[in-house]
Formats: structure tokens, sequence, C-alpha cells
């Protein structure tokens, strides 16, 4: 008897064992098929997705830039928070949303709704949840994110606003598949990149998009672009919507 179970706890353990080899195997196939592998430019992180290089991403020590006096000027919030035609009762979710700076500008507009603010890094979090505290907003939610989900609730979201971070996930297609699962289906994703196409935007070439490789990428995501508003300095401003079926 005490043979047997051995034995038996012997084939469980390699039966386990194969089947955790075989899913990680997958998965590293899939990734490979997905994503490559190579030099590029030194803002980059050598991994490239459909031909565009993944820059890296910003550390929270990039707080006071994105918190700058001027950044009104160059980027025209206000016009951007107009486009988005918020409503008071939206539920809206900041992916990759630092500091907060479009998170705490929203949330007054959608007074009967909820801001998501979503970050992959710790420190920008509680940068977020400290600065709900202290100015007593109700309707902020502060979510960390990994690399490959927002962790957002399914089916619950209005619109989603990325604001010049999109190009630094280092994961995209995983990213922009779990939004999709968390937007309603008439929701919207709000797309903001510095024009690649632009060579007078004073930002670093792979932390720039063009309209053609955003349009190539969201659409294998399942996504259309449904409007572009050309009324920012610098960035683009994408409206995409989910494909129908």
């Amino acid at each position: 008897m005490k043979r047997k179970l051995v034995y038996v706890i012997a084939s469980l353990t390699l039966f386990i064992t194969a089947s955790c080899k075989g899913q990680t195997e997958s998965t590293s196939q899939t990734e490979e098929a997905v994503y490559t592998y190579k030099r590029g430019d030194p803002n980059g992180i050598g991994k490239w997705y459909m031909g565009r290089q993944i820059a890296h991403v910003m550390g929270f020590q990039g707080i006071n830039w994105l918190e700058r006096s001027e950044r009104e000027e160059e980027e025209n919030t206000a016009t951007l928070l107009k486009n988005m035609n918020i409503q008071p009762t939206d539920v809206i979710a900041d992916i990759g949303a630092g500091s907060g700076y479009h998170v705490f500008k929203m949330a007054p507009i959608a007074s009967r709704g909820t801001v998501y603010a979503v970050d992959i890094q710790d420190e920008m979090v509680q940068t977020i949840v400290d600065r709900k505290a202290a100015g007593e907003i109700a309707n902020v939610e502060a979510i960390l994110s990994t690399a490959k989900d927002v962790r957002l609730p399914e089916n619950s979201i209005d619109k989603i606003l990325m604001v010049d971070v999109y190009h630094e996930f280092e994961f995209p297609m995983e990213m922009v598949a779990s939004m999709k699962k968390a937007l309603k289906p008439n929701g919207k994703i709000f797309l903001i990149e510095y024009r690649g196409e632009d060579p007078d935007v004073p930002i670093k070439e792979v932390h720039k998009m063009t309209k053609a490789q955003a349009v190539k990428e969201m659409k294998v995501a399942g996504f259309k672009l449904e409007e572009k508003i050309d009324n920012l300095p610098w960035q683009h401003c994408m409206v995409f919507v989910k494909e129908l079926l």
C-alpha cells in the first residue's frame, strides 16, 4: 500500500510538472510570436511590437515633470477633457495615471461616477492615494496594475484615457486585451500620444507614435478608429471603439 501511494504521488507530481511546463512553453511561444528582441534606440527596452520599439517606463522620479506648470500650455489638457465629453455619471479609467494629473481634473466632472487611477508603480499609486485623502475626494479609486492586466472590473468602464503611456507598455497586446474586457460594449478608448509624424514635437522618437502605427496595433486588438481630433498642440487625440463582429 505504501509503495502504491508513493507511486501515485510521484505520478501526480510528474503530471503537474509537465502541465506547468507545457503552460510556460505555450506562453513563451505566444510571446515569441508577438514580440521580437533586438537593439535599437537606447531609450527603448530592446523589445519590439509590430515594428515599433517599446520605450522605457518613466519612473516615479519624474513626478515633478508630470506636474510641471507649463504642462497645460504644452498639452492643453482642458481641451483634451472637452474632447472626452465627460458626463457626471461616467466611469473612467486613467491607465498609467502617474501622479494623477488628469485624474483629479476629471473627478469633479464625473461627480456621480468613478475615476479609476491605474498605474504599475507603487509610488505613483501611493501618491494618488495621498492626494485623494488630502482632498477628501470620494470618487477616485487607485489601482496597482500589472504589466499584463489593468485589474479593472469587467464590463464596467465608459471611457479609458491613456496619455503618453501606451508606447511604454511592456506587453501592449495583453494590456489592451484586459482593457477590452473592462470596457462596456459602447465604451471608448482615448489614446493620446505625441505625434511621431511631426519632427518639431520636442520629444524623443521612441516616446512618440504615428497615427498609422496606433491604428495598426489597435486594430489587431479588436478596435477601430472612430475619430481623430486634431486640436492638441503636440499630441494625437485618437478615439477608439470596439469593432463589431
